[in-house]
């Protein structure tokens, strides 16, 4: 498990690059994220690159300053592409080397320094693309609160079907539809069917909606045939990020049974730029716990280390900004803050389930965590929740109302952990807006 400490976190580690100094940076010399980008507007190639303050380092450039040797040298040389499946193929050991060599290099007081400055440039000036090829992706619904509050608006006298407690249950999504922040979609149409109709009608949803979660993606995988215990699973996963998984419910509520969500949720989804990697995090790890009275994981979901320190520390907040709060130049309206250590599964729980039957999971592979919901509706992931079923209207801090998302909402979520004795790291933010349907 990824949650040794080591030189890379010490919270007094400091660097040359002055904004990466300032307090509350999303992006100091303890994060060190990746990202794939090119100079906005230009036909530049896409490659690989780390935040710092408000900079990213091109680690293409980077990769020719002569500084780097050995696997560190092999590490930045697979970021020198347009998707960082072969960095991420490498494994926790050539991740670390690399991160390590950054942190170093980057550091204040390094001989890196004049070497390394004509590497940066402003995060202002920049383009992301996806971080990755994404060839599989599976939705998790790890979040018991959200679980249990989505399940009373349809089955108040049994919200939590009875395999929840035993099994990470999941499904599998569309990637194709996966797009990098700054998304900009159509409001999707699918069939509709009111409960007193004869018939469904064809026609854009009118109850679209989001949902915060944390993306997983896999860095090396498993051979076919071969499970991933428990132990080992976190040596599998590069890094976490951002993660809004649209959501059109009442496309969802005629179609879901028997098989589950399809035209409700391919249309798209939105992940943040940066990857954050799961060594960055250990200082944020947290005990995950099952109560005595609950069902506890079956063997293969069970570990020492798991109960210690599975759960991640994340901040997650929600904000939403109309167009006539664009136009106004008004800040976005906060609507949710909700935390990732309350999902009632874990990431490496995830993982051991994902591969028990022998699926043979894929450098880049992305898993989404479900809607990350805490017990107070405060921290309700999702307007379903947060308008108890579209019948409760949200009053936004300009007045205007919500109980979903209209044309022209621009959905903002934002990351960030933040501990005593540990320097604070943030994950930037997602956003996504929504255009009217054909």
């Amino acid at each position: 498990m990824s949650n040794q400490l080591n030189e890379t976190h010490n919270p007094s580690l400091t660097s040359w690059v002055e904004s990466a100094n300032q307090e509350n940076c999303d992006f100091p010399i303890q994060n060190l994220p990746f990202a794939v980008f090119r100079k906005a507007g230009s036909s530049e190639a896409f490659r690989g690159g780390v935040a710092i303050g408000d900079q990213v380092l091109d680690l293409a450039a980077a990769k020719n300053s002569g500084i780097f040797s050995g696997l560190a040298q092999e590490a930045i040389s697979a970021c020198d592409a347009p998707e960082l499946n072969k960095f991420m193929g490498m494994g926790k050991t050539a991740w670390s080397a690399l991160r390590q060599a950054l942190s170093q290099a980057l550091s204040s007081g390094s001989d890196a320094q004049d070497k390394l400055s004509s590497c940066l440039i402003s995060q202002t000036e920049v383009e992301y693309s996806l971080p990755c090829r994404i060839g599989d992706y599976t939705d998790f619904y790890t979040s018991i609160h959200h679980a249990t509050a989505v399940g009373k608006l349809f089955r108040p006298d049994n919200p939590l079907l009875p395999n929840y407690k035993w099994v990470p249950i999941g499904y599998h999504g569309r990637s194709s539809s996966i797009d990098v922040s700054g998304q900009q979609f159509k409001r999707p149409s699918g069939q509709l069917k009111a409960p007193d109709a004869e018939k469904p009608i064809v026609a854009p949803c009118k109850r679209l909606d989001y949902e915060m979660e944390v993306g997983i993606y896999i860095g090396n995988g498993n051979q076919l045939g071969e499970a991933i215990s428990i132990e080992k699973a976190e040596d599998h996963v590069f890094g976490l990020c951002l993660f809004n998984d649209w959501s059109a419910r009442d496309i969802q509520g005629w179609e879901y049974q028997p098989l589950g969500p399809f035209l409700a949720k391919n249309f798209a989804s939105t992940v943040s730029p940066w990857i954050i990697t799961t060594e960055a995090l250990a200082p944020f790890r947290a005990e995950w716990t099952r109560d005595a009275d609950e069902p506890q994981p079956l063997e293969y979901l069970e570990s020492k280390q798991n109960r210690e320190a599975g759960s991640f520390d994340v901040q997650l907040e929600v904000q939403l900004e109309t167009a006539k709060m664009r136009e106004a130049g008004e800040p976005a309206s906060h609507l949710s803050l909700s935390n990732f250590r309350h999902s009632y599964w874990t990431v490496a729980q995830m993982v051991a389930h994902h591969s028990v039957n022998g699926c043979n999971l894929m450098p880049g592979d992305m898993f989404g965590s479900g809607t990350q919901s805490g017990p107070e509706q405060a921290e309700a992931g999702s307007l379903l929740e947060l308008s108890n079923g579209g019948k409760q209207t949200i009053t936004l801090d300009n007045g205007e109302t919500r109980t979903f998302i209209e044309d022209g909402d621009t959905v903002i979520m934002r990351g960030w952990c933040q501990r005593d004795g540990a320097k604070r790291i943030g994950f930037g933010e997602v956003t996504g807006t929504v255009l009217p349907a054909e």
